[in-house]
């Protein structure tokens, strides 16, 4: 049978008290719309689309390339969404899925068992219903002896229905041609002069239309429409990532501070400590270390590196590379196998070859290092001249003395030294030593005669 999936996603969410639309708000690194779209796709839907209204334009380009956005104008209710998004779909679908796309813990094996139930009951719509500790805001569902008669919203509700659990988590899997029926005969004859997609439910139990129900767990009927509810949502996604992680052999000294993205990779033998935070197309290969308090975004992390106390943006680190503490990697870095940056090293738009070492509180700026080679502490490359900024190149086998300042564009050939304290403005051939400083002098007496200056200044 072909399916066809509609996600409802036009609304604002006021409560959010921000600009952005609401399901483009992010838990761990995928927006509430994309958890929606990632949790049906693996259903096989023959169309999915999605149906927008504020922020239109931005939530359609956020969009993966299987779903299409159709635009919700005027918004008048979760009806006239759904006819909206029926409206935008192939004729030839046999069973409609309508999720919502603010719900980002719904799992893909929950919407597969609403799918199956309404297939094998063969019902004109099978409801994903919950029993909640606490129901308030939520449609109550509506029994006589067992069979669904309708669903009736929070504020419509009178005592005794408000004393019902079973309450309406508005996913739903419909007979094609049935929806198609049944939203045609909405009324939006009602305090907000809306179209109500609960109704549709008690337009087919007037039908006399079978009507199924799927239960799920409360904790996976999250809603979310504040920032309370996202991060509580985030909090649950991130168990369930590090609970996979930690299932294909990922070692995390502690889960609860490890904060890892959807969509990064990371391979069973690495081992994440606390206060970690991997994000965007992140990967950790194999017996890598990374953390304590590790920043990286769309970083690769190769076999065997150890990363401690960084800050990490897209770049690249080698296998058995050392980074840290406290160093800045950032775009365009490519540290090579067994290299290291260390201890308050900033590193920027440079290479830097197998076993070179730029050891301690260093800039490293617009620069190719070669193999063997050593930077030392407190090396500057000086990269921008107030108009462009300009390359160096530092050979295979070179020392950077202490204190040196490399002014770009300058090349040191393979084996050269530069001498600490050294400004170093022009080509150092290789095999050579630079340097370039003034000669110390000495003034015997020096401390003595401003010693008896001072004191008569002060008579």
């Amino acid at each position: 049978m072909s399916l066809a999936v509609i996600v409802l996603a036009a609304g604002k969410g006021t409560r959010m008290k921000s600009d952005r639309p609401k399901v483009l708000h992010r838990a761990c690194g995928r927006s509430l719309v994309g958890w929606a779209l990632s949790g049906a796709e693996p259903l096989d839907a023959e169309e999915t689309v999605v149906v927008v209204g504020y922020g239109a334009d931005e939530v359609v380009a956020s969009l993966p390339s299987h779903a299409t956005g159709v635009v919700q104008e005027p918004q008048l209710g979760t009806g006239d969404a759904a006819r909206v998004g029926f409206g935008a779909c192939d004729g030839d679908v046999d069973t409609v899925l309508v999720i919502l796309g603010d719900m980002p813990l719904l799992r893909t094996a929950t919407l597969a068992s609403v799918l199956e139930t309404h297939r094998s009951d063969g019902a004109a719509a099978t409801m994903l219903t919950s029993n909640f500790a606490d129901p308030t805001g939520y449609g109550r569902v509506q029994r006589n002896d067992g069979r669904i008669v309708g669903i009736v919203e929070e504020r419509d509700a009178d005592e005794v229905q408000r004393a019902i659990t079973e309450v309406n988590i508005s996913v739903y899997a419909f007979d094609a041609a049935v929806l198609g029926d049944a939203l045609g005969r909405l009324k939006s004859n009602n305090d907000q002069g809306e179209y109500y997609l609960t109704d549709v439910i008690g337009i087919l139990s007037a039908d006399a239309q079978k009507i199924s129900s799927v239960a799920a767990e409360e904790a996976e009927c999250l809603g979310v429409n504040s920032h309370a509810e996202l991060a509580v949502a985030s909090r649950v996604l991130r168990g369930r990532i590090n609970g996979q992680l930690m299932e294909s052999g990922v070692a995390m000294v502690d889960p609860e501070r490890a904060y890892i993205d959807a969509d990064v990779e990371v391979a069973a033998g690495a081992t994440i400590y606390p206060d970690v935070y991997l994000q965007g197309a992140t990967s950790v290969e194999i017996g890598a270390e990374v953390g304590p308090s590790v920043h990286a975004t769309d970083a690769h992390i190769a076999a065997a590196a150890v990363v401690r106390f960084a800050v990490i943006e897209s770049a690249n680190v080698g296998p058995l590379a050392a980074v840290g503490p406290f160093t800045y990697l950032r775009p365009g870095t490519e540290l090579a196998v067994d290299t290291k940056a260390g201890a308050f090293v900033e590193v920027k738009n440079s290479q830097v070859g197998p076993r070179s070492k730029i050891p301690h509180l260093s800039y490293i700026g617009d620069t190719t290092i070669g193999e063997d080679s050593n930077v030392g502490a407190a090396t500057i490359t000086a990269n921008y001249n107030g108009f462009e900024k300009n390359r160096t190149t530092i050979g295979d086998r070179v020392k950077i003395g202490s204190d040196t300042i490399l002014v770009a564009p300058v090349t040191v050939g393979d084996g050269a030294y530069t001498g600490a304290g050294s400004v170093i403005s022009h080509d150092v051939p290789p095999g050579a030593l630079a340097i370039e400083r003034s000669p110390q002098e000495e003034i015997p007496g020096y401390a003595e005669r401003r010693k008896r200056r001072a004191s008569q200044d002060g008579e």
